[in-house]
């Protein structure tokens, strides 16, 4: 028995659930995946999970078993980074996964640089507005904006986003132009909509000037889940919206997109780099993080005030 590949399985499976994502994340055949454990069980005498016909969980004596493994497993890691070259040129594959609209506008454009000076990193993003499960997925970390309710979760924010209200000039022909973000809520106007990939409820538009503040959920004549699609649904013309000013910035100059309700304004939106607390963060993570900090910098609007 391969123990140190067997204490590799065994801590996935205890974070993933499942068998078959253990073997997916780890590259590793599924019936070797099970022969690992059972041989490992068999080793120690003693039961580290529990299997049905739905669900993996882990037994009390597979938790203590667990803990250890983790704390041994981030050792052996850092060892090897010590001893090699991994802190001068870091390797392996890195699983990362972003929202649509970040991938496309920020990070990939910015790509190029990383793989010249990180070439023996193997990037695998994964590119959409769906919330992940770190552990579950097997995902290294993801890049995501909102406030941090896990705390199970370690979040290094990045920057934080202003928000534009904004239309199509044929939009504001046919419809009007608002002067007051109730207006959105009347029938001469129409929300361009964004929904929960989670849930399906769709977020409000949010209006703040002062000590007022407005919260505007009207029906949307088109509602995505995407948020490059809703860029597209805004400049199609088919309602009123709010998006990241990154993302708007080139259309608002052309003239594609028109800015609506200037003296309202909507907070800010934090952007973290996440990752699970109980994971060692590797050379490969840390550079990536810091990078990624590096590219996100000159689009974080607190620095302009």
């Amino acid at each position: 028995m391969d123990q140190l590949l067997a204490l590799r399985v065994f801590v996935r499976i205890a974070e993933a659930g499942a068998f078959s994502k253990a073997a997916d994340a780890l590259g590793v055949p599924r019936p070797t995946v099970s022969k690992l454990i059972s041989d490992l069980e068999r080793h120690l005498q003693v039961k580290l999970l529990q299997r049905t016909t739905r669900r993996v969980s882990v037994t009390p004596e597979g938790v203590a078993y667990y803990e250890r493994a983790v704390r041994l497993l981030g050792e052996l890691d850092e060892m090897d980074e010590s001893a090699g070259s991994a802190r001068v040129r870091p390797r392996g594959r890195l699983r990362v996964d972003i929202g649509s609209s970040l991938a496309n506008l920020i990070l990939i454009p910015a790509l190029p640089a990383f793989r010249d000076r990180y070439p023996d990193i193997q990037l695998d993003l994964g590119v959409n507005d769906r919330p992940v499960d770190l552990i579950g997925d097997g995902v290294d970390c993801v890049i995501r904006g909102g406030e941090l309710a896990d705390t199970s979760l370690v979040a290094r924010r990045i920057a934080s986003l202003d928000y534009v209200t904004c239309a199509s000039p044929a939009y504001l022909a046919a419809h009007g132009v608002p002067t007051q973000p109730a207006e959105l809520q009347t029938l001469a106007h129409t929300v361009a909509g964004y929904f929960s990939s989670l849930s399906g409820k769709a977020f409000p538009l949010h209006f703040q000037r002062g000590e007022e503040q407005v919260v505007v959920q009207a029906p949307s004549g088109v509602a995505v889940n995407e948020s490059t699609a809703h860029l597209s649904v805004l400049l199609a013309g088919l309602g009123v919206g709010q998006t990241f000013r990154f993302m708007v910035a080139p259309h608002l100059a052309s003239g594609a997109l028109v800015a609506l309700l200037t003296d309202w304004t909507r907070a800010r939106h934090p952007m973290h780099l996440i990752y699970p607390s109980g994971r060692h963060l590797n050379a490969k993570l840390r550079v990536f993080a810091d990078w990624v900090a590096e590219v996100f910098a000159p689009f974080d609007d607190r620095r302009s005030g």
